[in-house]
């Protein structure tokens, strides 16, 4: 699928499944996004091989995260434009359901939330939330 493709729901040929136990998210990435960036999230991402984890579709203003392999909804996050020129998450939704997404730190859900977004759809380096998610994964492990 060319970069500039807009993924829409008909491409998973029906594959996708909602959110089954929603929880709304207490905090949400405070990251404000660009219209570039917001026109680029816009568009999608659809995994490409094995290794990519996650596939993003947005309806209207809201961003819908579903794991790959298994079509489970994980997050849904809304957006409004909240300057001119730019656009932050108002709003979000998480999955609670253990047999789907076994995580349930807050903290971990609004890290991971923005590093999909930052470097799956964006494609951009995001450093400093690797770092955070790496920290996070480790003090849930340990």
């Amino acid at each position: 699928m060319p970069d500039d493709e807009r993924v829409i729901r008909s491409m998973f040929a029906g594959r996708l499944q909602p959110i089954s136990v929603r929880r709304p998210m207490p905090s949400v990435p405070r990251r404000r996004w660009s219209d570039e960036d917001w026109a680029r999230i816009q568009l999608g991402y659809c995994s490409r091989d094995m290794d990519d984890k996650w596939d993003v579709l947005v309806e209207g203003n809201v961003v819908f995260l579903y794991r790959s392999w298994t079509g489970y909804g994980i997050f849904e996050a809304t957006f409004a434009r909240v300057e001119e020129g730019s656009w932050r998450i108002t709003e979000a939704v998480v999955e609670r359901d253990q047999e789907r997404y076994r995580n349930d730190d807050e903290e971990y859900d609004c890290v991971i939330l923005e590093l999909l977004l930052s470097n799956v759809v964006l494609g951009e380096a995001a450093l400093e939330l690797r770092a955070k998610f790496v920290e996070l994964t480790r003090k849930a492990s340990g």
